[in-house]
């Protein structure tokens, strides 16, 4: 039986938890071959700014918080030069970054992909050629790899996008 899941937006008071979450994601990242993607990242400064900027979200299951992500519709300053490809559009976009989760709920991309599939119908996401199971869910579910794009510290990250033209969860 599926768990059911909410989504909402961050605040303060779930800060500690989220810094739980992603120091669970970095070790699951080290364990499985992705041991540079975010060593010290993000910072407890850079979710406060998120969750300021009403851009942090969390997923809960049965009241406790599992799994976050940031989630932007609009131009991204990072992806304005991708080398190796282009993007399949330039029409207006979200973005995710700094998704993760506690590891207790399968299936939190797909989550977070439908939810954010339902504010906007183009979406683009990185990731650290060192985080294969990322790829790997981002081809599964339809993103296509388009190119190179450098983050803020000139770190390279494969760029994907994924276009719907319907309600995602009409796909089931």
């Amino acid at each position: 039986m599926k768990q059911e899941r909410k989504i909402r937006r961050s605040t303060m008071n779930d800060l500690c938890r989220m810094l739980e979450i992603y120091e669970f994601a970095r070790k699951q990242m080290q364990a499985n071959g992705n041991p540079n993607q975010w060593i010290t990242y993000p910072s407890k400064k850079l979710l406060e700014e998120d969750i300021n900027s009403g851009v942090s979200y969390v997923i809960e299951s049965d009241s406790k918080v599992c799994g976050v992500f940031v989630f932007i519709i609009g131009e991204d300053p990072t992806y304005q030069v991708i080398e190796d490809g282009s993007w399949i559009n330039a029409e207006p976009y979200g973005t995710i970054h700094r998704i993760a989760s506690d590891g207790t709920l399968k299936g939190i991309f797909k989550t977070v992909e439908e939810y954010c599939s339902q504010l906007i119908q183009n979406i683009r996401i990185d990731t650290h050629e060192d985080n294969k199971i990322m790829q790997h869910l981002l081809e599964k579910s339809g993103f296509t790899k388009c190119g190179i794009i450098y983050t803020h510290d000139g770190s390279p990250r494969i760029a994907y996008q994924k276009k719907y033209s319907k309600d995602i969860r009409d796909n089931s």
